[in-house]
């Protein structure tokens, strides 16, 4: 299947953690250095890095060092390719369930539910 690859996985396995979708959300309103992202955070910064590292491998952000501070933003590209998968998986039940509604719409109209379609 053209959606099964590597870079999807890992941003799935990304997105599983809710430290990490907290951070997704937060740089969702634009760029911002560690340290700020860090703060509603119970945890070490050395842990807290781990889960950047995570979404950055997989390529949902994106980091640089400017002067003493490393600031984090959204890459676009990721998202767009989950957003792509999961329309597809979602058109693909829609089309599903609308043949198994006309299957059963079809087997009702005959009256005795006996599953003959009309």
């Amino acid at each position: 299947m053209p959606y099964h690859s590597t870079p999807l996985d890992l941003a799935f396995h990304a997105l599983s953690d809710p430290t990490r979708r907290a951070v997704v959300s937060r740089l969702a309103t634009g760029e911002v250095p560690v340290s700020v992202l860090a703060e509603p955070f119970d945890m070490a910064l050395p842990s807290f890095a781990q889960h950047l590292k995570v979404l950055e491998d997989c390529g949902l952000i994106a980091s640089e060092k400017r002067g003493r501070s490393r600031w984090c933003w959204l890459v676009q590209a990721r998202f767009d390719e989950a957003a792509d998968w999961m329309d597809a998986e979602r058109r693909r039940w829609t089309e599903r369930l609308d043949r198994l509604e006309l299957y059963l719409d079809n087997t009702q109209e005959d009256g005795e539910g006996n599953g003959k379609p009309v």
